[in-house]
């Protein structure tokens, strides 16, 4: 694969055969991403009869990279993953004391894939703990490279720690206590300002009807509350034609239908408001931290982790994964739900545009779940025979049906 430019945009240029780099993930990620390449390519066959088809191209990442090669992540893998420009990856360990705090965040900002998208949508039969499950349809754009997650901070008896306790006393008149460690949370108009960009060019391209700038600018106003102004000065700057503000829209909505609604709200607000009112929420950009607890409690509404899928997403490279984590206890024993890798497969395939394939996966997930075919994670709960890792897979592949156009 490779990228072309048209006019001031770059385009994907995707050939009938490309070569997908794939992670295996550890614990129980080599019985998911087997079963998930597995349906993938059963989806590709039964969508496009064999004119398209993927290359899968292992790449060594987390344990079994550090058993052959002695580390986590080699170079050889980044320069695959580079190659590849997409890949798919399963759930890795994050070492500890190997100088980097997460590999997921380490390939994040190595690629600059500055936008994590969660979509989260609920399927019909899965247990959940909300009366409305069917309202959730949202879709999470949250920023990747900076803010906390980019892993500033100072142990509170480190010397660099009392260097900045005494910078800021003498310098900005702030008296921390000796034993404070501290945290950097760094937020930039550059990086906010493209995460919003993408968020909105995904409302227009999905016909979807508003997008939300969830923040905590009322109390960090030069961070979070800065994110917030310079997501609305892309709306105005850049999609005046697409877009609306709330209050315009609530003056007028009749002179303003078909446009996507751009509005805000404060993080913790919106805690209990996507509870409360599901259905007005649709599009979501947000800072790191918000995203990451946003993202988890929008998936617990429907089900839990192991349906929530995730794309890390920038500019030129894109890299798609399971959002939970390794359950290492369960590793090789062949009952670990795939969906979430599943669905982050479903992702990638409307990444590629290939919308044919990814309807036709997305459609057979469906029935399985209504159909009640599930894995032990979600059979335990509702009292049913559970079905294996790769059982659940060939269930899928059962259900898939022509989409209709």
């Amino acid at each position: 694969m490779a990228y072309i430019k048209i006019g001031s945009n770059l385009t994907l240029e995707v050939p009938s055969n490309p070569t997908i780099g794939y992670i295996e993930g550890d614990g129980i990620g080599p019985d998911i991403s087997k079963t998930s390449i597995s349906v993938i390519n059963a989806s590709l066959e039964f969508a496009y009869g064999g004119d398209r088809s993927i290359e899968w191209e292992k790449v060594l990442a987390g344990e079994e990279a550090l058993s052959k090669t002695g580390k986590h992540l080699p170079q050889e893998s980044l320069d695959q993953l580079k190659k590849c420009v997409v890949s798919i990856k399963g759930p890795l360990t994050t070492p500890i004391g190997q100088g980097f705090r997460s590999l997921n965040v380490t390939l994040r900002q190595y690629f600059d894939l500055y936008a994590n998208i969660r979509p989260v949508k609920y399927f019909p039969g899965v247990p959940s703990p909300v009366k409305n499950p069917e309202k959730m349809n949202m879709v999470i754009f949250r920023e990747n490279t900076e803010d906390l997650y980019m892993g500033i901070e100072f142990k509170y008896d480190s010397p660099e720690a009392s260097k900045m306790r005494e910078f800021l006393a003498s310098n900005m008149d702030v008296k921390l206590t000796d034993d404070t460690g501290i945290g950097i949370k760094p937020i930039s108009k550059f990086k906010s300002s493209r995460l919003v960009r993408k968020a909105i060019q995904y409302a227009i391209k999905n016909k979807r009807r508003n997008v939300t700038l969830v923040h905590k600018g009322n109390i960090m106003k030069y961070t979070e509350g800065a994110f917030k102004e310079w997501g609305y000065q892309v709306a105005a700057n850049e999609f005046k034609d697409n877009t609306v503000t709330e209050e315009e829209y609530l003056k007028d909505p009749d002179n303003y239908r078909g446009k996507i609604v751009l509005k805000d709200r404060i993080a913790d607000n919106m805690f209990q408001q996507v509870l409360t009112r599901t259905e007005d929420y649709d599009v979501i950009a947000t800072t790191n931290l918000n995203g990451d607890y946003l993202s988890d409690a929008l998936s617990a509404q429907v089900g839990g982790l192991g349906l929530a899928p995730g794309g890390n997403v920038g500019d030129a490279y894109a890299i798609f994964e399971a959002v939970h984590g390794t359950a290492p206890k369960y590793a090789g024993m062949d009952v670990a739900n795939p969906t979430s890798l599943i669905l982050s497969g479903v992702m990638m395939l409307r990444h590629l545009e290939w919308d044919n394939a990814a309807d036709v996966l997305e459609n057979a997930i469906i029935a399985t779940y209504h159909d009640q075919k599930v894995t032990q994670d979600l059979a335990r709960v509702m009292n049913i025979k559970p079905l294996k890792c790769s059982e659940f897979g060939q269930e899928i592949i059962k259900r898939m049906k022509p989409v209709k156009k």
